[in-house]
């Protein structure tokens, strides 16, 4: 059965430390020279509507040392242009490709192309959410610290996307954050409420930066508007 990467919360805890377990294996891999090309004839689908440099970097990167390929589309690339439904986008790019990750502004856009696609969606980044981008930074926390165990994250500045993939990410793995955000730029309440009633009981919204951060293992942050926004 396919598996698609929309949120966090797709993935339980024990599966993300394997994913980061093999993440670091991989990269050390790469470094000596002996990754393997374990997706060889496999391509990957680049379907941005936003403008990126990091995120498209890393996947093209990615799937290029590992033996794959990928096709990069724009929506003035695609029949999307011309308002062509996602559901028969999905069902072509299932026809000819191997997965899709896909960067844009609404997350329901992401939810209509797994629902009616046969192939993996990975969310590269949308209004609501950013997995990949807070799987990476807690692949570089590990790396650095030695370990997830009773971490503690300090998030300072807007509760947006990437907030938002941080606070599901404590939910899952199950360290402590404190997100520290001024009126009006608080993170979604719902996505607070879900990500405690999925354990997160260490999820703290405060309005002090000194208060969220003063026992941090490493603070986070990000950029006051979005992009698009």
């Amino acid at each position: 059965m396919k598996r698609d990467l929309l949120t966090i919360l797709d993935l339980t805890a024990a599966e993300i430390l394997a994913l980061l377990a093999r993440a670091r294996k991989m990269k050390g891999a790469w470094f000596q020279g002996a990754l393997r090309p374990t997706l060889q004839g496999k391509t990957l689908g680049l379907l941005f509507t936003k403008p990126s440099t990091r995120t498209r970097i890393s996947f093209e990167a990615a799937m290029n040392r590992l033996g794959g390929s990928c096709i990069f589309m724009t929506a003035k690339d695609t029949q999307l242009s011309r308002q062509e439904p996602l559901a028969d986008m999905a069902r072509v790019m299932s026809r000819y490709i191997e997965a899709v990750a896909v960067r844009t502004y609404d997350h329901a856009d992401v939810e209509d192309l797994a629902r009616h696609a046969t192939i993996p969606i990975i969310n590269a980044l949308t209004d609501s959410y950013h997995p990949c981008q807070v799987l990476s930074d807690l692949l570089t926390i590990q790396e650095k610290r030695g370990s997830l165990d009773n971490l503690q994250v300090a998030w300072v500045g807007d509760g947006n996307n990437v907030a938002h993939s941080w606070i599901n990410a404590a939910a899952r793995v199950g360290f402590t954050l404190r997100l520290a955000c001024p009126e009006g730029y608080l993170p979604d309440a719902r996505v607070v409420e879900k990500a405690r009633s999925e354990g997160g009981r260490n999820i703290f919204v405060l309005s002090d930066p000194g208060e969220a951060v003063a026992a941090a293992d490493a603070v986070n942050t990000d950029v006051w508007a979005s992009m698009g926004q």
